[in-house]
């Protein structure tokens, strides 16, 4: 069983900053990377920044600079720091999960409920 719950949406104004965090659960899950996708009617469901196992990132570059990402291994918790935001950045933003069902071996894919971020002018 995965669990993910993503909290600290909400709304800022241009340049403000918020930051996500994703509670995760897993029983019987080895998570290999992990990361913060984000949808809106305007784009479709774009990668946002990611973390590997190793502790290597990669960021979207309308979030290089202004995005930080990590993962706190011992409380199951990841961090998606946000500054500098724009009108752009307003999306719903989703928690994401990757890695291995250790009772089956196969490969799951784990989505969170999505937290809203909204940016005005």
């Amino acid at each position: 069983q995965v669990r993910l719950v993503e909290s600290g949406g909400g709304s800022v104004r241009t340049g403000g900053s918020l930051r996500l965090s994703c509670t995760y659960s897993t029983t019987m899950f080895h998570i290999s990377s992990m990361a913060w996708y984000r949808q809106s009617p305007e784009n479709p469901r774009d990668l946002v920044a990611s973390i590997l196992a190793n502790g290597n990132t990669n960021y979207a570059d309308f979030a290089q600079g202004r995005f930080s990402l990590s993962r706190d291994e011992s409380n199951n918790i990841l961090t998606l720091q946000m500054s500098g935001l724009n009108p752009e950045d307003t999306a719903l933003y989703y928690c994401f999960a990757m890695g291995i069902d250790l009772r089956t071996s196969w490969t799951r894919e784990v989505w969170g409920q999505g937290t809203r971020v909204t940016v005005s002018s």
